[in-house]
């Protein structure tokens, strides 16, 4: 009885990111690494989110075998993310601005190496097989 995988999680849909995504959108050096100085926001957001900045990501240490993900173009991280099982594309499906404050630490928090990823609640909805026993026992009582 294993269960269907889930929807893949955006990373835009959690608290904050779709704000810093505007603001990026309305002024290009936002999404840019220096930013994180002059904007605390963004390592707040990070930091609510993962339990690490941007910084003290890239600044924890990697295991043996790392690769690098992290500093790879946003495109091959697109990809990865989605074998991860994390949407990191806007509603046009190109890469977010603000990935690269992100992506260090959901990486390590996805990987397990540091940090932690957001809390999701277990969907409503019914596996198929619940549905499909519902069904049944409704016509049984029907006999």
């Amino acid at each position: 009885m294993t269960s269907k995988p889930d929807a893949l999680r955006r990373l835009i849909d959690l608290p904050g990111v779709n704000d810093l995504e505007y603001r990026a959108i309305l002024k290009r050096d936002f999404a840019e690494p220096e930013a994180r100085a002059e904007f605390p926001e963004i390592d707040a957001c990070a930091a609510a989110l993962f339990g690490l900045t941007a910084d003290e990501a890239e600044a924890a240490p990697r295991p043996q075998g790392w690769d690098d993900i992290e500093c790879k173009a946003p495109a091959v991280q697109v990809a990865a993310f989605e074998a991860e099982g994390w949407d990191v594309t806007d509603d046009k499906r190109r890469p977010l601005r603000v990935l690269g404050h992100f992506s260090a630490p959901l990486w390590l928090a996805v990987r397990g190496v540091a940090g932690t990823l957001p809390f999701q609640a277990e969907s409503r909805e019914p596996e198929a097989w619940v549905s499909k026993l519902e069904a049944d026992a409704k016509r049984f009582r029907k006999r």
